[in-house]
């Protein structure tokens, strides 16, 4: 039992998918500090990495973590459009997770706030896992 449980969760596709969400994470932070190194505000540095990291990330789900070839400008904007929907989605999900646990938590400290981002984190990578696997990159039967 737990060798076939392993065997679904560490594959190709789900390593792939964690390589690819460090990756994800470097180009926002690193876009940010480039756009901040720009002159831009806090707000439009943030939401301009924020979109830079959703379209790295969108090729590189589509191409390395689940190898979707399809091309086609029809198929790209409906694909893309849920993406962007579903990323929009998964992040205000994690924006009030975060500021429910650290409202409900009170002033308990730094430690604890770090400890509320990763559990939001947590769980934005998992509802966008889902989304890309079960709706925007389903493979065709």
């Amino acid at each position: 039992m737990f060798r076939k449980l392993w065997n679904s969760c560490v594959n190709y596709e789900t390593i792939s998918y964690i390589i690819c969400g460090f990756l994800t994470t470097a180009v926002d932070f690193v876009s940010y500090g480039i756009f901040r190194g720009l002159g831009l505000g806090v707000g439009a540095s943030q939401a301009l990495s924020w979109l830079a990291a959703v379209l790295f990330a969108y090729v590189v789900n589509k191409w390395i973590v689940f190898r979707n070839y399809d091309l086609a400008p029809a198929h790209l904007v409906r694909e893309a459009g849920a993406f962007i929907a579903a990323r929009v989605f998964s992040g205000a999900v994690t924006w009030l997770l975060m500021v429910i646990m650290v409202r409900l938590g009170g002033d308990r400290g730094f430690l604890f706030e770090l400890f509320c981002k990763l559990t939001s984190s947590l769980v934005n990578m998992v509802l966008n896992y889902i989304f890309s696997k079960l709706w925007i990159f389903k493979r065709k039967r």
